[in-house]
């Protein structure tokens, strides 16, 4: 099996399970609890928070750990409109490709009376600066973008946004689940007054992430109680968060190594499915983009039949296709970059990870050529029928 899914998730990592499980064996304490066996937890807590700072680039103080990156957005957005209430600041503003978890929460607000704004990407899938500047206003509560689309892999302008937003008094969310362990993360120099990450998406486990809350702005919290400083309660997920401080020093040990390597299999398997099939349509490609994306069409094959194919030869993608009882629907990131709804449901992403090889890449190519090519020459003689 060539498993090529990363952006969806990653296989936890020896070191990380055996982190999680020396835990789970020998500090099984509550945090919050006086004694001995609590005690021991709470110095488990404590150093594993310092691990993932250090990872984040924030400070301890900052951190708060959450269940994963859905939880962590939908505390800082509401949270930051919860922290603008009673002032002229009601407005959410979002960018048109968010995660789908999002721009559901976005739209549920919206029906609940919050004015919702989208910011529109261009054909390349990079954001209309343009259009956010005209968007952002004094009347902004937040201003919320991933820092990169787990689609197609491009970059939005973080920096250049937290000026823009804060210039207007507005503050920056930033989903930042894709960036983690594909590029190195500041939140002290990013401008971001909120930062959104998961663990098992750079080796780490399921069910754990964080959020980086800039020091001085104060959410109210979505669970209350004692734990995080009073801004997430529920006794905290030890073994997870241990996990996901292995994870995070496994991965900034090998960042860069991690990123030259993912970018040369990126562009050797770009072009070698352009070169054996020249239908092939890469999405973004003149953007700036993470390391390891590669969203692309093959003519406009539907995704579904050529990901079928391809798990057949034993190589695990993904489309951006949403299921629903109707069918499929295609990639809102695709369309909101002005793609037919037939094209966008052809896209099919391939997502490598640092242990994916030049071999598989090139394995990957010709199993394409073999599987996909005949489908490509039948689908042409239909067209022209």
């Amino acid at each position: 099996m060539i498993y090529l899914d990363h952006n969806a998730t990653t296989c936890p990592a020896p070191e990380v399970i055996a982190e999680m499980v020396d835990v789970l064996q020998r500090v099984w304490g509550n945090p919050s609890s006086t004694h001995g066996p609590g005690q021991a937890a709470r110095r488990a807590l404590v150093d594993a928070r310092a691990r993932v700072a250090a990872f984040l680039g924030c400070q301890v103080a900052e951190l708060v750990f959450t269940s994963g990156a859905t939880e962590a957005n939908h505390m800082a957005v509401l949270g930051a409109l919860a922290a603008a209430r009673g002032t002229a600041r009601r407005r959410l503003v979002l960018s048109a490709v968010e995660h789908p978890g999002l721009l559901a929460l976005g739209r549920r607000l919206a029906g609940e009376g919050v004015p919702l704004d989208l910011i529109p990407v261009d054909a390349q899938g990079r954001l209309d600066f343009a259009a956010a500047k005209e968007l952002i206003g004094d009347d902004v509560a937040l201003v919320s973008v991933m820092g990169a689309n787990n689609e197609t892999g491009v970059l939005m302008p973080i920096a250049e946004l937290a000026e823009l937003a804060h210039t207007h008094g507005a503050r920056l969310h930033v989903d930042a689940t894709q960036l983690a362990g594909k590029s190195a993360l500041n939140f002290a120099a990013s401008g971001a007054d909120l930062m959104s990450v998961s663990a098992h998406k750079l080796a780490g486990p399921k069910g754990v992430g964080a959020l980086a809350v800039r020091k001085g702005l104060a959410l109210p919290p979505l669970l209350s109680g004692r734990q995080e400083r009073q801004r997430r309660g529920g006794t905290e997920n030890l073994p997870g968060i241990v996990g996901f401080a292995a994870a995070a020093e496994r991965a900034a040990a090998t960042l860069a190594r991690d990123l030259a390597h993912m970018r040369f299999l990126r562009e050797h398997l770009e072009q070698g499915l352009q070169r054996v099939l020249p239908a092939s349509h890469v999405y973004g490609q003149e953007a700036a983009r993470l390391p390891n994306t590669v969203c692309l069409r093959f003519g406009t094959l539907d995704a579904e039949q050529v990901l079928n194919k391809l798990e057949r030869a034993g190589m695990l993608a993904s489309s951006g296709a949403a299921c629903s009882a109707g069918g499929t629907q295609p990639s809102h990131v695709l369309l909101a970059m002005g793609e037919s709804a037939e094209r966008a449901k052809a896209a099919v992403r391939f997502s490598l990870g640092p242990d994916n090889t030049a071999d598989e890449i090139g394995r990957v190519i010709a199993v394409a050529a073999r599987v996909i090519g005949p489908l490509l020459i039948d689908q042409t003689a239909a067209l022209a029928a």
